[in-house]
């Protein structure tokens, strides 16, 4: 998303810190990844930013939901959508909200081990589970398949588990990694998927879906590739390793791919100083509140604006708690005369931003705005925005 006339208006007008979202990317990623990877369902992942404008948008486009809890359960079902077009694809969930998304109609688990596939036959007899392989999680921001996922050899085994044990073993999931920037890892785990079915098929188990995850990258520090570029891949990678599934069912999770160019954080300088010979400035934001993924070295692109000047020095940059974790960065470039009352930008942070905020210290998150009601100027009021 770009600093646009409307998100400068807020920024001058409105308490910071906030994100300011732009939907028409989200309708747009949408559409980019059901036009690029052929025959696919698109499973939102809802952890990546919940509110409700989102998953409402979303849903009038037709999208289903990757849900982790029951409470992001019971939020799509207030907002109108069925169990239908939900998947619950938290590998570790509770005997108790396993009962409750059957009780609901849930159909879809996923498991990667043998208690979680016993907790669902217990729970949710009958239904459809798949088994989550491991990837590699080469050349991604953040890995995930140290504690999500197996190998090859026990997916093929926890799958005749839940065969045996009346369910139905419907597929097979993977996670090539967050901001995944190598388009062949896709190749990589569709192959290892294609044992995986080929194996249990020749069993006389039917698995007939494949789940691809997310993983697909959002502009930050490094440049990207074209969801098509990716969608090229993996529809190639189809073709060559599952043309004898006939009747595939194709499933895909974006979360931050789908929401995070869509928004950016807007933040504020309230301290500039010197200890020693290292410059900090911080600002109204912080780890707490929204910048939580900073802490494992995820770069956003920061700008600033301000009275500030085109000479930049090398700065700490930290949030605004009682806590020495609240530290975004230790190294980051910003204007030499940065100073109290300068805005700093966070561009595409509208994943796992607001979704992780605290209101630690008694400081509270940041709100979410939009773009559109700026222009459809059914906001200030006061200063303050009303959501």
């Amino acid at each position: 998303m770009h600093i646009t006339p409307e998100v400068r208006k807020a920024a001058r007008e409105v308490k910071t810190p906030f994100l300011i979202m732009d939907m028409d990317y989200v309708r747009n990623n949408y559409f980019d990844i059901v036009s690029h990877v052929r025959n696919v369902q698109v499973f939102y992942a809802v952890k990546a930013n919940s509110h409700p404008r989102i998953i409402e948008t979303l849903r009038d486009l037709g999208s289903n939901f990757d849900v982790a809890s029951r409470g992001e359960i019971e939020k799509l079902l207030s907002l109108g959508i069925g169990p239908d077009r939900m998947s619950f694809g938290n590998t570790i969930k509770k005997v108790e909200d396993i009962a409750y998304a059957y009780s609901v109609g849930i159909d879809y688990y996923a498991v990667d081990s043998e208690m979680e596939v016993e907790k669902i036959a217990a729970h949710a007899p009958g239904s459809k589970v798949y088994g989550r392989i491991a990837t590699s999680g080469g050349d991604c921001d953040w890995p995930l398949s140290r504690k999500f996922g197996t190998d090859v050899n026990h997916v093929i085994s926890i799958m005749e588990y839940a065969d045996q044990l009346g369910l139905d073993a419907y597929g097979v999931s993977f996670h090539v990694g967050s901001q995944n920037y190598n388009v062949n890892s896709w190749d990589d785990a569709i192959s290892d998927a294609a044992e995986v079915f080929k194996t249990l098929r020749s069993r006389g188990i039917n698995l007939r879906m494949l789940n691809l995850g997310g993983g697909m990258p959002v502009k930050h520090v490094r440049e990207i590739k074209s969801v098509k570029a990716y969608g090229d891949i993996i529809n190639k990678a189809l073709d060559r390793y599952m043309s004898s599934i006939p009747d595939l069912e194709l499933f895909i999770e974006p979360g931050r791919s789908m929401v995070g160019n869509s928004a950016i954080l807007v933040s504020q300088v309230i301290l500039r100083s010197k200890k020693g010979n290292e410059n900090w400035v911080y600002i109204d934001a912080g780890v707490f509140h929204g910048l939580t993924e900073t802490i494992e070295g995820f770069r956003y692109e920061v700008l600033t604006e301000g009275k500030v000047d085109d000479t930049k020095i090398s700065f700490h940059l930290a949030g605004p708690t009682c806590d020495s974790v609240d530290t975004v960065y230790h190294e980051i470039d910003l204007p030499k005369n940065l100073g109290y009352g300068d805005i700093v930008y966070f561009i595409n942070a509208g994943a796992y931003t607001t979704e992780y905020a605290t209101n630690f210290n008694g400081i509270d998150a940041p709100r979410v705005l939009f773009v559109e009601d700026f222009i459809d100027a059914k906001m200030p009021i006061d200063g303050e925005f009303i959501e």
